[in-house]
């Protein structure tokens, strides 16, 4: 049966009913009210949640600050004995400095090793050790002389001597550090004449091995 009708909006609005049919009911229950599916949560590429955990650039152990044959170990040390001084626990210190020493010379006479061998090799590593030497063996002088200054203050110069005889050595009476060395045998009865004079012109300065 066909049944017709209108509306206000003069939209011609057929209904359409099949007398009998078992569908009936049915499909206009199911027009009437779809299944909306819901959308899928996409997670964006740069979120948070998709990002790895960062992770350190540089995992091999003579790079971390735990290594003790490391520029950075040496100077965990001398740290380490600045603290004891500011204790007065100068025999803690003096052991830190001793170690810091002999950390500050191996890496010196490696690195020296190193940079001989690739000599007319490569340059460019030959140059890198070269200056890693350079630099170990400036803050081996420096543990060196903050050592002789704690034998100072436990009351024993003949162990800040040769200490500081090692530095001029090593540096140079022209060198800052040389000169503080100096002036420390200055003050200790070692030596008498002073240095440098007013009247003295700077002396040539080479870099320290």
């Amino acid at each position: 049966m066909i049944s017709v009708r209108f509306i206000t909006s003069n939209i011609l609005v057929l209904g359409i009913t099949l007398v009998g049919s078992p569908f009936i009911g049915t499909s206009s229950r199911t027009l009437a009210n779809p299944v909306t599916k819901p959308n899928p949560v996409v997670t964006p590429a740069n979120s948070p949640q998709s990002q790895p955990s960062p992770v350190p650039t540089d995992l091999r152990p003579l790079t971390l600050n735990t290594s003790l044959l490391s520029l950075q170990g040496g100077r965990r040390l001398i740290n380490e004995a600045g603290t004891a001084v500011s204790a007065q626990n100068y025999d803690l210190a003096a052991k830190r400095l001793q170690d810091a020493r002999q950390v500050f010379n191996q890496l010196s006479n490696f690195y020296q090793d190193l940079a001989s061998s690739f000599a007319g090799v490569d340059n460019r590593v030959a140059n890198e050790h070269r200056q890693k030497a350079l630099d170990s063996a400036q803050l081996r002088d420096q543990a060196t002389y903050q050592l002789a200054l704690v034998h100072r203050a436990q009351n024993q110069p003949e162990l800040a001597v040769p200490l500081l005889i090692q530095i001029i050595r090593s540096q140079q009476p022209g060198r800052e550090l040389g000169q503080k060395a100096y002036q420390q045998l200055l003050e200790l009865g070692f030596a008498d004449t002073p240095y440098p004079r007013n009247d003295a012109p700077t002396p040539a300065v080479t870099p320290s091995k």
